[in-house]
């Protein structure tokens, strides 16, 4: 591998980087959603963009790219700052057998993961990029078994890359100062799903894992290992008679203990509800189940009619003293603390098939349709406070991810998700709802620009820092108030969000 690096003038970058540095506005009532700025990369018809985008907090915006070359291709990285100039571009050569699966950036640098196309090469490649000034250094991670990334956290120490072989969890630790790797203990036996790989500033590292104990029923496995990568606690979280943990995600409440929050369910594939685990410091829990016909506001995406008989049903069961039960697949994607309290994100969803040439009995996967996000609020003791909702439109996507970001500013909670050429919102506090669905149109770069038809790629919506977020993606745009040859475009843009 190669680096070259360029000065941060934009005349020698070959795509120019336009950044519309205009303030775009669009009114909420109560937030206003400010579009702050709009970087355009110009884009061949003929071309894909291929960017990738990690956040790097206030140091800005990293973009990367292959470029397809000979003899060996290009890894093409771009720092941006935060007001979309420029800071420098560089590249760095890989050979034709290696893609870039993930990338994040930690403690100032970009860490971008390589793993060979052809599955017998089990090892794997990490660089490590200043984003000051695109220094960097190779490392490469010895590996036995190969497997696919589908986790990658990164410590001041240690990478950790998490995946699957033969449908069993394992984490690879690749210390940077020894450059030795091994897999880490308490993995590689049973199969599994690896439901969070969280990192903390001490450098050590929890694992979430969704099994099955010996009396097959599903459980969560809570390691936590210390910076050298050395096991140094287990707890493992029991459901309650006929359920199943599915999925939680944990997150810290201070004096030695955590909150896990996740899903639960009488089989393993639907959840019937969510629960709260509070763990202590000698890892006793006590586990708190709700299910889904205990919220008020989880069937607020239904149309009324549909509404009003789910209401109903959930009456008359409880006129009998039973339990109207609800299957939903559903993700955890987020727990965090807002003021005193915690709050949970989720997201409801299904899959969604095709049959192969009109064969009713062949079907394959071909993504993932989302109904609506889930919000819950609980407190240090893990009881539930409020829960709202909020309906997702039209996505669909080849694989599962978070859609619907969160903010919490003084008492109200922001919520948005990226849709085509928009951003769509909502704003809660608690189970009020301030303001209700919104929809706001992208900031383009000329007044007379609009969107080409339909020819378009779904966005994406990400934080960014503070209370900023950016939404990226591919645009087609026309405008006929210029000549016929530069009447349309094929643009990469990130634009700038905040509310105020």
């Amino acid at each position: 591998m190669c680096f070259t690096s360029t000065s941060s003038r934009p005349s020698n970058f070959s795509f120019l980087l336009l950044a519309i540095l205009q303030l775009g506005i669009s009114h909420l009532s109560v937030g206003q959603m400010q579009q702050a700025g709009r970087l355009e990369i110009p884009v061949p018809n003929n071309e894909n963009a291929n960017f990738s985008v990690v956040a790097a907090g206030q140091e800005g915006l990293m973009l990367y790219r292959r470029l397809y070359a000979s003899p060996q291709d290009k890894l093409e990285i771009t720092r941006v700052d935060t007001l979309f100039k420029q800071v420098w571009r560089g590249t760095i050569e890989i050979a034709k057998g290696l893609q870039a699966v993930k990338a994040l950036v930690h403690q100032g640098y970009l860490f971008v993961l390589f793993k060979a196309n052809n599955i017998r090469y089990a090892d794997f490649l990490i660089a490590a990029v200043d984003i000051a000034d695109g220094a960097y250094t190779v490392y490469r991670v010895n590996n036995l078994i190969p497997f696919g990334p589908t986790e990658f956290v990164v410590t001041n120490e240690a990478a950790f890359i998490g995946g699957y072989f033969n449908y069993r969890p394992l984490i690879v630790y690749f210390n940077f100062a020894s450059q030795k790797s091994k897999i880490l203990p308490g993995f590689f036996n049973e199969v599994g799903e690896l439901a969070q790989v969280k990192p903390y500033s001490d450098g050590s590292v929890e694992v979430i894992v969704s099994s099955d104990n010996y009396e097959k029923k599903r459980c969560l496995w809570i390691r936590s290992y210390d910076a050298k990568g050395d096991l140094s606690k287990t707890i493992i979280l029991e459901p309650g008679d006929k359920k199943n943990l599915i999925f939680g995600r944990s997150i810290n409440m201070g004096n030695d203990e955590q909150a896990v929050v996740g899903v639960y369910g009488r089989f393993k594939e639907y959840s019937r509800g969510i629960f709260i685990a509070r763990i202590g410091p000698e890892g006793g829990y006590r586990i708190r189940y709700y299910d889904y016909g205990d919220l008020h506001h989880f069937f607020n995406y239904m149309k009324a009619a549909r509404q009003e008989r789910i209401k109903q049903r959930i009456e008359r069961k409880k006129i009998k003293g039973k339990k109207a039960k609800f299957n939903y697949r559903f993700i955890v994607h987020e727990v965090i603390k807002a003021q005193d309290n915690f709050i949970m994100l989720g997201e409801a969803f299904y899959p969604k098939y095709a049959y192969v040439n009109g064969m009713s009995q062949t079907r394959i996967l071909i993504g993932y349709q989302y109904t609506h996000a889930v919000i819950i609020g609980f407190d240090d003791k893990g009881n539930l406070l409020w829960d709202n909702s909020f309906e997702i439109k039209d996505v669909q996507t080849p694989t599962l991810g978070q859609h619907v970001k969160i903010q919490a500013a003084d008492d109200n909670i922001y919520m948005q998700y990226a849709y085509a050429n928009e951003v769509r919102g909502k704003i809660i506090k608690g189970p009020e709802i301030v303001e209700g669905k919104s929809s706001n149109d992208l900031m383009l770069k000329y007044d007379d620009d609009v969107i080409k038809g339909s020819e378009y790629e779904n966005s994406k919506l990400d934080y960014w820092y503070g209370k900023k977020l950016f939404i990226y993606g591919v645009q087609q745009i026309r405008n006929n108030s210029l000549s016929r040859a530069n009447g349309t475009r094929k643009v990469f843009f990130i634009n700038k969000i905040l509310y105020k």
